[in-house]
């Protein structure tokens, strides 16, 4: 069993921190728009930058308390040693699929942090320096904060943002992409050690429901 189930770390925190953002500028603008005939231009936009940010913390939430839904018919009739056997395969396919994106998540967002995108079509061989800048775009309606005014000297050459640029909503995956994989290895020890049976969710539920029905019978 997952030794994280009642703990509380970064993703419970950031999850109930983007929940209540969600909820805060929803309401606004319900009621500024129905009660003062306006609105804030960029609430929509702010409000699904926040839900991709909770998507991508809840999938390495999910692995940490072993939420993930799977088939086990097959592993579940085996005997103990042949099914963590089978966990830890499905382990180092997940992970090998978690470096892939991370990789990926990282090409992707780079060029809008003025940074380099790695060169090799699987395995990063190092930095590929004719990497298009793209640190000057934007987002659509998010105004610039003031406290991120740092930025226009870091990436965008002393230029000035008239808009929220797409590196800080965009960071979210590499982070969150690095938290999947990191949170899968943690697993993965887990299963070799003994500690959990595999990375999707127990049935320990439905037997407990079994256990009080049949006892209550």
């Amino acid at each position: 069993m997952s030794d994280g189930k009642h703990a509380r770390g970064f993703e419970e925190t950031a999850i109930a921190l983007l929940l209540g953002l969600m909820v805060a500028v929803t309401f606004a603008n319900v009621v500024l728009r129905y009660v003062f005939n306006t609105s804030l231009i960029w609430g929509l936009e702010v409000t699904l930058i926040l839900f991709a940010w909770l998507v991508l913390l809840g999938i390495s939430y999910g692995v940490k308390v072993t939420m993930h839904l799977g088939v086990d018919a097959l592993t579940g009739a085996l005997p103990a040693g042949p099914r963590r056997l089978v966990a830890l395969f499905a382990a180092a396919v997940c992970l090998v699929y978690a470096f892939l994106m991370l990789k990926g998540a990282w090409d992707y967002w780079a060029p809008f942090a003025g940074l380099y995108q790695t060169e090799g079509r699987w395995f990063p061989t190092g930095f590929d320096t004719h990497t298009r800048d793209r640190a000057f775009y934007v987002t659509d309606q998010v105004p610039m904060l003031p406290f991120l005014r740092f930025l226009e000297g870091w990436i965008n050459q002393g230029e000035a943002y008239d808009k929220l640029p797409r590196v800080i909503p965009y960071a979210m995956l590499p982070i969150g992409v690095a938290l999947f994989f990191f949170r899968l290895l943690q697993a993965t020890w887990r299963i070799w050690t003994g500690a959990q049976d595999s990375l999707i969710v127990s049935h320990e539920a439905e037997d407990d429901i079994d256990q009080i029905q049949h006892e209550g019978a």
